[in-house]
């Protein structure tokens, strides 16, 4: 079992808001001291994902399998009990795993229409030739995640890395490539399915945007080292192939493709926010607009059993996260802000945005840095992470993920005191429906209003 899985075990059950959830009316079902068995459960098949990284998937849906099986049985959902508890909880559920199932299999597609399109091989032309070349890499999953989904933007840097690096990338630079695709998320609402959720229920944007002060500060920290892992591993190719010819056919394909998600991502946000949660329309947007291309260049279709896998292996756990009977969160302060954050490394951060939505108090902006960029910390903590080892498989194994990409937990620790120390902690839109929690941060870590 990895340090953080054991992390946030010790925060779920001795945070007193997390520990009482077993008390409540919602939750009736057996527990060991203050920890329901659904956590003990769920902590023994992220423990055989990191230990027996070959067998992932057959782990990852058997564990969703048994907790099921155990919830209907044993445990009720707050949705029920038995067969009916389970299709209620499914259908509150269904939208969230179809908008990542279609979403990890387009961009799959995608990642490979964009790679041969040959741009990624003229790369190197422009890019600086030692290891400044690799962080210009990450920087540019960074911008581009501040518009695009998550594992969009990690695909694309896949791709990119795989032809400027001649096909050997450093585990510690995919890795990086992950932070950066979650990083630049983090202080956009379009940039990452928690940022959007925050601003569908009433933050501003500009709330947001200030988590970029940590993402860009963490950007730093994990970049450098990790461009040197790579320069040292396999240096950027110097020059661009002489014979490279661009498809700009395949490229205007993918751009069409990020153009189609990107208005539908704004328009039923901004204007059918209502209906945003009973159809997944982004990612049904992203396939809409590759089988309507396919006529114009015939997608690699061989890509999608290997996506299938990886997409198999995140819906079980993000399942098996769903099912777990937290009701509430701690009181709304930075130490518990900073908790989340790796506690998004095991648990699904959709459902815990949800809960400090409905809780309210927080910062907004360090929420958003916290649940998206504390997923990074392991391949299987976020999508994009499970998305990039579908392109890579070496990158399935937690203990080569720790080792070598020791900079991410590094950079999450460091970007969130930065943030802390220049603008404090401040609750922020008290949304409708929710509330301002009490604060159990002292007055003397919050910096003046001024500051802000």
């Amino acid at each position: 079992m990895t340090l953080k899985t054991l992390g946030a075990l010790t925060l779920l059950g001795a945070q007193p808001g997390l520990a009482a959830a077993a008390g409540t009316v919602d939750f009736a079902g057996p527990h060991v001291g203050s920890v329901p068995l659904e956590f003990i459960f769920f902590a023994c098949v992220l423990a055989g994902v990191a230990l027996l990284h070959r067998h992932t998937l057959r782990i990852a849906v058997g564990g969703a399998v048994f907790i099921a099986i155990y919830k209907i049985l044993l445990s009720p959902f707050s949705t029920g009990i038995g067969v009916g508890g389970f299709v209620g909880h499914l259908n509150h559920e269904w939208v969230t795993l179809a908008n990542l199932l279609l979403l990890l299999l387009g961009f799959a597609v995608l990642a490979d229409l964009f790679e041969k399109s040959e741009v990624p091989a003229l790369l190197p032309g422009v890019m600086p030739d030692d290891w400044k070349g690799c962080f210009v890499l990450l920087a540019l999953v960074f911008v581009i995640s501040a518009f695009l989904d998550n594992i969009a933007a990690a695909m694309i840097g896949g791709a990119v890395a795989r032809a400027v690096f001649k096909g050997r990338v450093h585990i510690g630079f995919l890795a990086a490539i992950v932070a950066a695709s979650n990083a630049g998320g983090a202080g956009s609402v379009v940039g990452d399915t928690t940022t959007t959720m925050m601003w569908i229920a009433g933050v501003h944007p500009i709330e947001v945007l200030e988590a970029f002060i940590a993402s860009g500060v963490a950007l730093v920290v994990f970049g450098i080292p990790a461009s040197l892992q790579q320069h040292n591993y396999q240096p950027i190719q110097k020059d661009a192939d002489a014979h490279v010819r661009v498809d700009w056919m395949r490229l205007s394909i993918v751009i069409g493709i990020l153009v189609a998600a990107i208005i539908v991502n704004v328009v039923i946000n901004t204007r059918f926010s209502a209906v945003s949660d009973a159809f997944p329309f982004l990612g049904a947007a992203v396939w809409v607009a590759i089988l309507a291309t396919a006529v114009l260049r015939t997608p690699n279709w061989s890509v999608l059993p290997g996506a299938a896998k990886g997409s198999a292996f995140l819906l079980s756990l993000v399942l098996c996260a769903s099912m777990m009977p937290v009701e509430k969160l701690p009181l709304a302060s930075w130490q518990t802000v900073f908790g989340l954050g790796f506690l998004s490394a095991v648990f699904d951060n959709i459902p815990l945005t949800a809960l400090a939505l409905k809780q309210g108090g927080y910062d907004w902006g360090f929420l958003a840095y916290a649940v998206g960029f504390g997923g990074s910390m392991l391949w299987f903590g976020s999508s994009a992470g499970v998305a990039l080892s579908s392109m890579f498989p070496e990158a399935r194994s937690v203990g080569l993920w720790l080792r070598h990409g020791w900079h991410i937990a590094v950079a999450y620790v460091v970007g969130f005191f930065v943030m802390l120390i220049l603008i404090g902690f401040h609750p922020g839109t008290v949304l409708k429906g929710g509330a301002a929690a009490p604060q159990a941060t002292p007055a003397a870590v919050v910096a003046p209003a001024a500051t802000r």
